[in-house]
């Protein structure tokens, strides 16, 4: 059981640092503001999922999830 604890506190060392890079590696949201008229129509305004801050945005969300269930299993009495 001990063995498991410390993989699981590994996993989320790791879950940790990866979740703050990909955080800091995403654009803010008030990035374009000063381009409201029209140029979110761009090709890149209608393909944003597919975008590389698309797939940030993804991750995050995945390891945020990740981060909670891991944070949720470490502080059940199992591993006291």
């Amino acid at each position: 059981m001990e063995i498991l604890k410390t993989v699981l506190l590994i996993l989320f060392a790791i879950d940790c640092v990866a979740l703050t890079t990909i955080v800091l590696l995403q654009e803010g949201k008030s990035a374009g503001l000063g381009t409201i008229a029209g140029a979110a129509d761009t090709y890149w305004g209608q393909h944003k999922g597919r975008s590389m801050e698309g797939a940030l945005v993804k991750s995050t969300k995945f390891l945020a999830i990740l981060f909670i269930v891991l944070a949720a299993v470490l502080n059940l009495k199992v591993f006291a």
